[in-house]
């Protein structure tokens, strides 16, 4: 008999967060084998990290495993996020409209700007002399 285990992919800026949730569970979140509080060094990114399944009241009904990699900590803790509610609405369906409103389902598109080519930066420009 296999465990019954359900999947989200979540992704914000370049890091990508695989979020695997597991019902019965203790309620423990596991990043990258160490607990969430131990990975990530400001509360901030645990809270986000955790916000879709505490707007849905479903904290400690889960164990959550998660493989994050790529981008800093503030685009991990946002793509856990992302991959966490889709996780849930694959678990639940029902959670899926209260999760939309919250803003969990919908992807951050916001990236960093490439350098262009011939330019200092994506923004910076060389100075422009008239003569």
């Amino acid at each position: 008999m296999a465990i019954e285990q359900f999947w989200g992919t979540g992704r914000r800026k370049t890091s990508v967060a695989r979020v695997r949730i597991i019902p019965g569970g203790e309620g423990n979140i596991i990043v990258n084998k160490k607990s969430i509080e131990d990975y990530f060094d400001r509360s901030d990114h645990v809270q986000e990290a955790k916000r879709p399944i505490e707007h849905v009241e479903k904290i400690g009904e889960y164990a959550i495993h998660v493989n994050v990699k790529g981008g800093g900590n503030t685009g991990q803790a946002g793509a856990i996020s992302h991959g966490l509610a889709r996780a849930l609405v694959k678990a639940d369906e029902s959670l899926k409209p209260s999760l939309k409103k919250g803003g969990f389902l919908t992807r951050d598109p916001r990236m960093v700007e490439r350098k262009k080519y011939g330019q200092k930066g994506a923004r910076a420009r060389f100075q422009f002399s008239k003569r």
